[in-house]
């Protein structure tokens, strides 16, 4: 069991490099995406780029939290390009595994790691800051709705 993790806010953007918006709610839909987001639409920076973990992508407030701490850069939450802010679950261990959020199960694939892009829409600094603990790729298994405060449940 993951403990007692929760979302803490949901980000999506319609382009890829655009600002990241805030939302209380978002439609999860299986083998899309997240709707409105740019990798639902396929614009988004890396849409044109094989790899799997396209629908979503988490990182831990913790993380961003860390980098604070750490590195004494400040992200708040959506700045991190990342769409679902959690607290309470250590992400990294999801890898290979299913999960829930709320109603909607995914399938976290692989690391989503810190990039040279993320670097140059932030502050110096951040791909250092956040190696091993830039948050999931995962995938939607079952559509859904997704709300901040949604409980994260290992299957």
């Amino acid at each position: 069991m993951l403990g007692k993790g929760i979302i803490v806010s949901i980000h999506i953007t319609p382009a890829g490099a655009a600002p990241m918006k805030s939302s209380n709610e978002v439609r999860a839909v299986a083998g899309k995406g997240l709707e409105g987001d740019r990798y639902f639409s396929q614009t988004g920076t890396y849409s044109n780029q094989p790899g799997s973990g396209r629908d979503v992508t988490l990182i831990e407030i913790e993380a961003i939290e860390a980098l604070k701490r750490d590195y004494g850069i400040e992200l708040n939450p959506g700045e991190s390009r990342r769409n679902i802010v959690t607290r309470g679950v250590p992400l990294n261990h999801l890898v290979g595994r299913e999960f829930k959020i709320g109603e909607v199960t995914l399938r976290g694939t692989r690391l989503c790691e810190p990039c040279s892009h993320l670097q140059k829409l932030t502050y110096q600094g951040v791909m250092r800051g956040l190696v091993h603990r830039g948050g999931l790729r995962a995938e939607i298994v079952t559509s859904g709705m997704l709300q901040v405060g949604d409980a994260i449940k290992s299957e």
